[in-house]
């Protein structure tokens, strides 16, 4: 696809379109799908969520555009500790994905529409059963929850989980998080607040989090984060936003980099998809990534390239936010 004039001028020489599905909804989506971008430094990549417009995924091809033309920030590590993603599934599949994750940690969907506490409870209690009682669990809820139902939700799932490390933005609002935040014992994490915000330290200054979850793409870049987490002073979770490896290591490359890491990352996520674009995939392994750079595989993105009409979409689209860039 033609890379536009701004990009090639700020060294991106070329744009590959990639679509991969899924191997279960998540986030409400079936097909994760997106651009490689190439510079000097190697390869980025700028896949946004189609329910962000022009203006905020911007912050998300700037992210792409900044990995493939910059060196990345020195790490103090050579590989981070990542958890296990169960999406909403049955009892038996969270079980079955959490015993061979060999994960630490365990992040649960939660609040999925459709589905009850009564079905989050189950999930919890299998992944428990899993993972033994050292494990952690946290629990994300997307920010589904109205005050009143996190109230009388969290407490129910702390105790199928037997402990919760944390809940991951239980409503949208930063007044109901630090409401919350105050009313119960269990940690709050913000992650919608952090990413989606016009300011990401608002959430920080209210005291409405103990935790903030940030994501590469969505903040604009590796050092962007960096200097938000520096400025906030809370503990940081490095997640993804279900990228293919090239944007799985731009998060590795942030956690690698933080002075402190003191949760897992919520980076094993290639699972979730049924292919890659790159050599070497980001596939945990003994609940760790390694801290690597992989480089593109023609083959595989020939495989997963999309037909047509996906690719002038994303071309229009590349276009539009690299006007803003």
């Amino acid at each position: 696809m033609p890379v536009p004039a701004s990009l090639r001028e700020r060294g991106i020489d070329r744009a590959l379109v990639f679509s991969i599905p899924m191997t279960t909804r998540f986030r409400r989506i079936t097909v994760r799908d997106g651009v490689l971008l190439r510079g000097p430094e190697g390869w980025g990549e700028f896949s946004p969520f189609w329910d962000y417009d022009a203006v905020e995924s911007s912050a998300w091809l700037r992210a792409g555009v900044e990995d493939a033309t910059a060196p990345r920030p020195p790490a103090v590590r050579s590989a981070v500790p990542v958890n296990a993603t169960i999406p909403v599934v049955s009892p038996e599949s969270a079980h079955e994905i959490a015993a061979r994750s060999g994960a630490g940690t365990a992040k649960v969907k939660v609040a999925d529409p459709g589905t009850s506490v009564d079905d989050d409870v189950a999930r919890l209690e299998a992944v428990r059963d899993a993972m033994g009682p050292a494990a952690r669990i946290r629990v994300d809820a997307n920010a589904a929850w109205d005050l009143p139902t996190a109230l009388a939700a969290i407490p129910r799932l702390e105790r199928a989980a037997g402990g919760l490390e944390y809940v991951e933005q239980p409503v949208a609002s930063i007044e109901d998080m630090a409401t919350l935040r105050r009313r119960l014992d269990v940690p709050i994490a913000a992650d919608e607040l952090v990413r989606r915000a016009e300011d990401p330290l608002r959430v920080a200054r209210a005291e409405a989090a103990d935790l903030l979850v940030m994501k590469v793409q969505p903040l604009g870049g590796v050092r962007r984060c960096l200097e938000l987490a520096e400025r906030t002073g809370l503990p940081v979770v490095v997640s993804s936003a279900l990228e293919s490896s090239i944007g799985l290591s731009a998060g590795v490359a942030l956690a690698a980099a933080l002075p402190e890491l003191r949760h897992a990352c919520g980076l094993a996520t290639l699972s979730l998809l049924t292919g890659d674009v790159a050599r070497p995939g980001m596939q945990a392994v003994d609940g760790e990534l390694p801290v690597v750079r992989p480089d593109v595989d023609a083959a595989l993105v020939e495989e997963w390239t999309g037909d047509d009409a996906r690719c002038r979409r994303w071309a229009d689209r590349l276009e539009a936010c690299a006007a803003l860039v």
